[in-house]
């Protein structure tokens, strides 16, 4: 009787081990692979260096206003005439950014810049200012990237109308260095090397 309890008793414990508990002889899953600091952080430079010019910068403000820069302006200075971000990202009622901007640029020197669309991007994605590893930090994170995995952050540089318009921005501005489509590849490249931040 003593020991059909004890068999009963050791059956219950073995029963109640918790749900994929190892032992010694189950293999561990295999850890993900390290990232690629030598292939990925040559193409992160050349993303940072899109994300953080000016043209495309000054819509990711930290405030609600959008930012003015390039060699008719001095210094990077906030947008005139007391433009606001406004509660949709599209300015305040009364004075919407497509007031001013319309689909595409105006053909006077320094006129008012256009592009499909035109807006603040959204609070979360804000990255004026930021150092690289930040920002680098930042993408990686959908809950601040607009939700977006690094495949779709790197279509929407390639894909989207306004964020093509920083490499055409109108007469008398300064475009964002190299292409959508390099930006594109360099987005691609850096992922596929494990997206190490700096």
């Amino acid at each position: 009787m003593i020991r059909f309890r004890t068999l009963l008793t050791l059956a219950a414990i073995a029963v109640a081990a918790p749900v994929g508990a190892q032992d010694a002889t189950t293999p561990a899953q295999p850890a993900a692979p390290a990232a690629d600091e030598t292939a990925g952080l040559p193409a992160w430079q050349k993303v940072f260096e899109v994300f953080s010019h000016p043209r495309c910068a000054n819509c990711h403000t930290p405030d609600e206003h959008p930012r003015w820069s390039g060699p008719h302006y001095g210094a990077t200075r906030v947008h005139a005439f007391n433009v606001q971000r406004g509660p949709d990202g599209f300015g305040n009622p009364g004075l919407r950014c497509t007031t001013c901007h319309f689909e595409s640029n105006s053909n006077k020197l320094h006129g008012p810049s256009g592009a499909h669309n035109w807006h603040l991007a959204p609070v979360e994605m804000v990255w004026f200012g930021k150092s690289s590893p930040e920002i680098c930090a930042q993408i990686k994170d959908p809950a601040r990237n607009g939700g977006r995995t690094l495949e779709q952050v790197a279509e929407h540089i390639r894909d989207d109308k306004l964020v093509a318009w920083g490499w055409q921005p109108g007469p008398g501005r300064e475009s964002a260095p190299g292409s959508a489509e390099e930006t594109f590849m360099a987005l691609r490249a850096w992922t596929e090397a494990g997206a190490p931040c700096p």
